[in-house]
Formats: structure tokens, C-alpha cells, sequence
């Protein structure tokens, strides 16, 4: 694999897609996922150990939550990722372990403070609508790079797309880059984006953008 989408997601609209059993989602963003590109479940042996990231466990919770199952002793969520990816990731030095992979994204999370970089900007959960394009140039501005933004399309009869997924780039030294998606790759990880019936696609420009506060 060449480089690694660092996700985060908005809860409010995980959990719009899929209602399962959410309770109160968190109000800012969380993580996702640390996923090499062209990759998954490299080390079916390799199995997922709770007590491997024990010391990581005050901020997993917080930061790495399982949004759509809220008791906070499930670990399904953390062991679907280290299993799908991050035994994949490990073939790098510094992700070479549990602790190490969820340790390293959780050092990331920090680093990209997305939640600091989207008040700065002015942009916060809102019931009126944002331009996506807004959206986008703040983010540029604040990192210098693009990242990837995932929606919801609207519902039938709605006019905006709901904003869910937010993406960014990192080479294998960790730096981040433009996440550029090549013609006829497109369909690399839409698996990932499929939550319940509804799926999340890149954002389209043009459309009003929602970013939500509560799920409706």
C-alpha cells in the first residue's frame, strides 16, 4: 500500500444513517479509522487483544468511540479495525503493534484537531445550510492539502446532502498530502462508507451542505 486515509466521522450523522441503538452521540468529531489504501485483513492470525491498548482505554473511549453501539465495554468496533486494517498497517515500523497502531492514531487525531480547525473557520453544527466549497477552502487554508469529504446525498425531497466523513491523507513517514483520488479508484473503499441501507459519497460542490447538531 502507498499511503493512509486517517477518517473521522460526525456521529450525529452516523447515526441518522443508522440508528441502532445510538444514544446522545458525541458533538464532535471522532474517529473513524487509520486505513492503508489497496489493503485489508492481512493478518488473519494476527487477533485483536483488549489488553494490549489498556493504557489507551480513557481515550479510545473518547476519542474512538463505536458511535452506533454506546456501552462503552464493547471493543466489536476496535477489533473490526485492527483486524480489516490495521494488520495491514503494520508493516509499517511505527504501527507495528496494537498499541502502536491505536496509540499512533489516536497521536494523530490530536495533530489534526479538526474540531479546533472548524471552529476557527467559523464553521459549526448548524440548522442552516453550508457550501460545501466553504467548507472545503477552510480546510485547505487551515492544513494546505485537500482532504476527502464524505456525505449523505439528501433524501427524497430534500434538497441538501448531510455532511458525515471527513478524510485526510498521509504518506507512509505520516506527513499529510492531498487525498487525490485516480480515475478508476474510486470505488477503493466504498465498502467502508456503508452504514445501514444509506451510504456516504464524496461530497458534490454544488449542493447545500447540513451539518447537523442533534439527529432528527
Amino acid at each position: 500500500w502507498k499511503k493512509l486515509y486517517f477518517a473521522h466521522h460526525w456521529p450525529v450523522t452516523v447515526c441518522k444513517m443508522n440508528a441502532n441503538d445510538c444514544h446522545d452521540p458525541p458533538k464532535y468529531w471522532t474517529i473513524h479509522g487509520l486505513w492503508p489504501d489497496r489493503a485489508e485483513d492481512c493478518n488473519r492470525t494476527w487477533h485483536f487483544n483488549v489488553t494490549e491498548i489498556k493504557d489507551l482505554m480513557s481515550d479510545m473511549r473518547h476519542y474512538w468511540p463505536d458511535v452506533l453501539h454506546s456501552s462503552l465495554n464493547r471493543t466489536q468496533f476496535w477489533k473490526h479495525e485492527w483486524d480489516k486494517h490495521g494488520t495491514c498497517a503494520a508493516t509499517l515500523e511505527v504501527l507495528n503493534s496494537q498499541k502502536k497502531y491505536f496509540g499512533k492514531a489516536l497521536e494523530l487525531y490530536q495533530h489534526v484537531d479538526l474540531n479546533g480547525c472548524l471552529l476557527k473557520a467559523g464553521i459549526k453544527p448548524s440548522s442552516s445550510y453550508y457550501k460545501m466549497t466553504a467548507i472545503k477552502e477552510a480546510l485547505k487554508n487551515f492544513y494546505d492539502v485537500t482532504p476527502k469529504i464524505q456525505c449523505l446525498p439528501p433524501e427524497e425531497g430534500e434538497k441538501a446532502q448531510t455532511i458525515g466523513q471527513i478524510e485526510f491523507c498521509f504518506t507512509k513517514e505520516l506527513q499529510l498530502i492531498n487525498c487525490m483520488v485516480p480515475k478508476g479508484e474510486s470505488n477503493l473503499t466504498q465498502a467502508h462508507w456503508k452504514l445501514g441501507t444509506e451510504e456516504l459519497s464524496v461530497c458534490n460542490d454544488t449542493l447545500p451542505t447540513y451539518y447537523p447538531y442533534e439527529v432528527q
